[in-house]
């Protein structure tokens, strides 16, 4: 299977053992052993995913996220959390920084591997989608992630809130609940709160406009095509 991914992680010990299973499975490894040399070996690297720590020296997991979503050019990479921090409002901040998933340690490497080799399948399965959706006075590209505003501009989104824009605006004017968004775009097995949803579409509403998605107090949210 064809993928590239970047282990940023203190602990020799853990990444080597990384290494050693992701070779296997027929990914190219390379790692960095705390966030600031992270966002450096990601430019040059350029991996499909990171599988990141937390708790590290010079520059912590939260900050190297952030830093790397708010990167024009490193953003659309995904972001793995593979932490001792089994706190909530840690894997809120891992969330509310861009994550696409929050694994906690200890690790089990095989049940690690089958929820990367899982995650590439559904970034391959993403294609089958409409590449371009108009509507609501948007233009949604998938192929991008970008959405151009009736304005002209255009905005790239990270990539689980354009996920979240796209689920929704495929069913316009449809309620759609938190747990099903969660389930939707995060995965069933994925353990992620119903907060982390309210988070991105706080930052989608930022971006794109307050009326673009609709909150239907106790049921969800919905896309609001006014057409």
């Amino acid at each position: 299977m064809a993928g590239k991914i970047l282990l940023v992680d203190d602990e020799e010990d853990i990444v080597e053992l990384l290494k050693y299973n992701l070779t296997k499975e027929g990914y190219k490894v390379d790692s960095a052993p705390n966030g600031l040399e992270g966002i450096e070996k990601a430019k040059e690297f350029k991996p499909d995913l990171i599988l990141m720590d937390i708790m590290m020296p010079v520059m912590d997991g939260i900050e190297a996220g952030r830093s790397i979503k708010n990167n024009e050019k490193l953003k659309q990479i995904h972001v793995i959390y593979l932490t001792a921090r089994a706190e909530e409002f840690s894997e809120i901040a891992a969330f509310d920084a861009g994550a696409d998933d929050y694994i906690t340690k200890p690790i089990k490497p095989r049940a690690l591997m089958s929820r990367i080799n899982a995650f590439f399948r559904k970034e391959n399965l993403k294609n089958v989608d409409e590449a371009v959706l108009e509507i609501g006075g948007l233009s949604i590209n998938r192929d991008n992630y970008s959405v151009i505003k009736p304005d002209g501009e255009e905005v790239v989104l990270p990539k689980k809130e354009f996920e979240l824009l796209y689920h929704l605006a495929k069913k316009p004017n449809k309620v759609q609940s938190r747990t099903e968004l969660l389930q939707k775009i995060w995965g069933a097995d994925v353990y992620v709160v119903e907060r982390t949803v309210d988070v991105h579409i706080r930052k989608v509403r930022e971006k794109l406009g307050e009326d673009v998605i609709k909150t239907l107090k106790g049921l969800g949210y919905m896309f609001n095509d006014k057409n």
